[in-house]
């Protein structure tokens, strides 16, 4: 029963944890949502240096005011369907863990939304689809507006070969 007890605080500290802002956007029609310290800037699309070698989801890197960034496309990261970029298409410049320390990239994704301050109450654990899933960068799922937004840990969206091979690519 004590064993219990302490995995049940851990749940609720760790829920508690993820309270807070959150910018949201859109991905083939989901919802997604990225805590806002996370978040350094939002650009509109421009032009995207593609860099040979690397994989399909790596769109290239761009010029941020004499800053090379690198660039991925979050649908073709998370196994959608590529699609045209259109006006409302945007660039989510955010800084994640690297090996060297913190590192920007861009994130390519169909629409901004808001930021939204969700609270500990909205927020459930992400599911466990078994073990052929991975699912470490879903920090949980926020029930709010009715609807549910799938909150992103942005640190572990990529793997830390994906990471190196970003940081080698700036």
């Amino acid at each position: 029963m004590e064993k219990l007890a302490k995995k049940t605080d851990a749940l609720i500290q760790s829920i508690a944890e993820k309270e807070g802002k959150y910018l949201t956007f859109t991905l083939a029609e989901e919802e997604y949502g990225i805590g806002i310290l996370k978040i350094k800037e939002i650009i509109g699309m421009m032009p995207i240096t593609s860099v040979p070698q690397t994989p399909e989801f790596v769109k290239g890197v761009i010029n941020l005011r004499g800053k090379v960034i690198p660039v991925i496309d979050l649908r073709l990261r998370f196994g959608m369907e590529s699609i045209d970029y259109t006006d409302r298409t945007c660039i989510i410049v955010v800084e994640i863990e690297g090996e060297a320390g913190e590192i920007m990239i861009g994130i390519v994704v169909d629409t901004v939304s808001e930021v939204l301050n969700i609270k500990a109450e909205e927020i459930e654990e992400s599911p466990r689809f078994g073990t052929k899933l991975d699912t470490d960068y879903i920090l949980g799922l926020a029930k709010t507006e009715g609807s549910v937004k799938i909150l992103l840990d942005i640190d572990r969206v990529l793997k830390s070969e994906e990471v190196i091979l970003l940081e080698q690519t700036a």
